[in-house]
């Protein structure tokens, strides 16, 4: 059973009288234990995709199941606290510009995600993260203090506490030389075989070669 099934996904933003159609019927699966890359042109819908999938912004039209559990479409709506708990509770996400704040260490950026949750359960240890990152030689550092790709260790850290099932990466070697895009592929790879779904948007064909799943967007079709 794939642990994320999207099935016609569709988004229409409108700019005036102008109907945009970002996403047009995008269906795809993916299952425990698989990197997805979602590979296009600038404009083709990735971002769009991520953010849907992600429970970050609603489709026009469209279903999307995640581990069995139906979030969009049929006669389910969520309301968006709902969607908020799904989100903390399925999910981890990492950005291209890596959103860490400047005035917390590594370890406080680390831990952020787990300050919003009522209850502790199921988060993992910061140390325990740090050390399978390779950056709990750097957990009272600031991130001005780190390198590109520390950073970016920082927050898939960041998105490893809460013990999510899903990994969304938008870009997440967008800024790094190549030594630290192919050190990145390898964390991701690992989590895949941890049993994590790693779905993540890329430019990078060479990062998309380790992908056991390739989804190509063009005009929000997949192709």
């Amino acid at each position: 059973m794939p642990t994320m099934s999207a099935k016609d996904l569709s988004k229409i933003y409108r700019r005036g009288s102008e109907e945009v159609r970002a996403l047009d019927g995008v269906s795809f699966e993916a299952r425990s234990g698989e990197m997805a890359a979602v590979i296009g042109p600038s404009g083709s819908g990735k971002t769009t995709l991520l953010n849907i999938i992600g429970c970050l912004d609603n489709p026009t039209a469209g279903t999307l199941s995640v581990g069995g559990e139906e979030i969009f479409g049929g006669r389910k709506e969520l309301s968006e606290k709902e969607l908020t708990f799904i989100r903390r509770r399925i999910f981890g996400y990492v950005f291209q510009k890596f959103y860490l704040i400047p005035t917390l260490t590594v370890r406080e950026n680390i831990m952020l995600p787990s300050a919003f949750y009522k209850s502790s359960a199921g988060a993992k240890s910061p140390d325990d993260v740090m050390k399978l990152l390779g950056i709990d030689k750097r957990a009272g550092h600031l991130p001005g203090e780190l390198s590109g790709g520390e950073m970016q260790r920082v927050a898939i850290a960041r998105a490893l506490i809460n013990s999510p099932k899903v990994i969304l990466a938008d870009e997440p070697t967008g800024s790094l030389d190549s030594r630290r895009t192919g050190e990145i592929k390898e964390i991701l790879r690992e989590l895949a075989t941890q049993g994590m779904t790693v779905v993540m948007v890329t430019h990078n064909l060479e990062l998309a070669k380790a992908a056991d799943r390739v989804i190509e967007l063009r005009d929000g079709k997949v192709v």
